[in-house]
This record gives structure tokens, sequence and C-alpha cells, in this order.
């Protein structure tokens, strides 16, 4: 056999195993370069004055004036400390609570009503944000709500105007995201759970440990890396608030502005109210920029500490 036919016989080896799961994983390479990679293209708006009638290509060049622009106002100081302390809170809380459900799940053992807790958990992940928006609205309503109507007058307190209250809300949007995703989360984490082989707790088990001794000596040291992995996807998107949190279960209240304003409502008000495209652009991308470094440094730390754990 010549080399030119071994050659051949190599190449569609090597087609034959990879080109089902590259026909697996197609649609989601489709919708990765669809969604996320032919709009990067539109980061020449955040340098444009644009136009509609020009559009993109033909709308003048203005440099750094939208930065600029942004970074004048006092909502850049607002919206970045509340998108960065939001995302502190949920990874820091998340982790620990997702790790609690997925340790009281894994004791549990392989049960019906294992099976019943995970599905009641994941539930509120499945939710649009719009039904949990009016869920809380049907708590806080002023005029109707549950908590005003039984809770407060039960302990004699005064009725509260939740939605024009900013101080309540930092509390009751980091409930409601836990209340949303800690479910989802605490899946991944008892997946990794389930693979710790089972003969390390038995020896544990021999020599005396207790149920809490194996959780803090066996379970946690062997999620670190499963730990550190979703704290770096996390730590990723620090710059970035989940839209319907913050928007949606609000209500959109003007009010509570201080304590609900984020880059991502920014971005929307600044396109939708205000029809600067240029600026809300701006604010994207710089969220986009300051998430990569901060992604990047945060690995790099890692990789230096502990380069096994490293996520690239």
């Amino acid at each position: 056999m010549s080399e030119t036919s071994v050659k051949k016989v190599k190449v569609k080896t090597k087609y034959a195993k990879t080109g089902p799961l590259l026909l697996i994983a197609a649609p989601g390479i489709i919708y990765l370069l669809i969604n996320n990679y032919i709009p990067m293209f539109g980061i020449f708006l955040a340098f444009k004055n644009f136009s509609y009638k020009k559009g993109i290509w033909g709308s003048p060049w203005s440099g750094f004036e939208n930065f600029r622009f942004l970074f004048q106002t006092k909502d850049a100081v607002i919206m970045t400390r509340n998108t960065i302390l939001y995302n502190l809170a949920f990874i820091v809380l998340g982790t620990i609570i997702a790790i609690t459900i997925a340790i009281f799940l894994n004791a549990l053992g392989d049960s019906a009503r294992t099976k019943f807790f995970q599905s009641a958990l994941l539930l509120p992940n499945l939710m649009s944000w719009v039904i949990i928006a009016y869920m809380v609205y049907a708590f806080l309503n002023s005029d109707s709500g549950f908590v005003n109507n039984t809770i407060l007058r039960a302990l004699g307190k005064e009725d509260i105007a939740w939605y024009m209250e900013k101080n309540y809300w930092p509390f009751i949007l980091t409930f409601v995201n836990l209340w949303k995703n800690a479910g989802y989360q605490s899946i991944i984490y008892l997946a990794a759970i389930a693979g710790i082989d089972k003969s390390i707790y038995e020896a544990a088990s021999l020599d005396g440990a207790s149920k809490f001794q194996q959780v803090f000596q066996i379970t946690l040291p062997m999620l670190k890396p499963t730990v550190i992995i979703m704290t770096l996807m996390a730590i990723g998107r620090i710059f970035f608030s989940d839209f319907g949190l913050f928007y949606q279960v609000p209500m959109n209240s003007g009010a509570l502005y201080a304590t609900t304003q984020t880059i991502d409502t920014y971005v929307y008000r600044g396109l939708m109210e205000l029809n600067d495209v240029g600026m809300s652009a701006a604010a994207g991308l710089f969220q986009s920029v300051l998430g990569f470094i901060i992604v990047v440094t945060a690995n790099a730390i890692v990789r230096k500490v502990d380069s096994d754990n490293a996520l690239f």
C-alpha cells in the first residue's frame, strides 16, 4: 500500500470517529456563531455616532465619546457597583447553598423522595422571570400582598410600600436569585459527589468518622475542582447581570434604580428609552472587556496556586 493510500485510510478513520461527535455538536456550534460571534461586529457601534439612516458603516466615527459620556454620568458608578456586589453575593451564597443542598440530597440516597426533591428544587430554574416577577408581586403588593396583609398585620406592623422602598431590595433580589438558581447548581455538585469513590467513605466510617467529619474531610475537599471551575465561570460573568431579575422582578420601578440598576438594565434603558445606540454599545463593550480581564486574572491566580485546577 502506497503512502498516499495510508494517509487516506487514516483520514477516513479519523473522520469516522469524530464525524458523529461533530454532528452532535453542530447545533450548539451554529448557535454560538449566530448568537455570540456574528454580533461581535457590532462593537464598532461603541466608537461611532450611530445614525439609522446611514447605518453601521456609514455613521461617522466618534472615538471614545460614547465611553466619556457613559462615565460622566452618576449611573456609571451605581450600575457597576450594583453589578459587582450582587454577583459576588450570588457566587458566595449560591455556592454554599448549592453544596449544602447537594450534600443533603446525596445523604437521602437513590429513592423516590430524592427525585421528588430534585424536581421541586429544579422547577424554579425552569420558570420564566415574568412568572416569578408576578409571584413576587403577589407577596409584596402594597394593597393585597401576602406580606402586608398577613405577616405584617399579624405582627402589628405597618404596611410597607415595597416597590418604593429601595433599602429592602438587595435582600429581596438575592433571595429570589438563590431560590431560582440554587436547585440547578446543586445538581452539578450532586453529580460531582456521586463520582466520589464510595470506598473512601466506607474506610472513613470504619475508622470511626462521623457523617459531619466525612463531609468536611472527604466531600468538600473532593469538590474543590468543581467549585473552582464553577467559580471561575461565574467570575467571568461578574460584570453581567440577569436582566429578568433586575428588570422584571422590581417591575421597572424608578424609585428602586439606586439598588436595582445594573449594566444590563442600563444598556436596555439607554437603547429603548434614550435611543442611544452608541452609548449602549459602549456599555456592553465595557462589560465584556472587564469580564474577560477578570476571568483571565482569576485563572492566572488559580494556575499559580494550584495549576491542576486551572480552567486553562
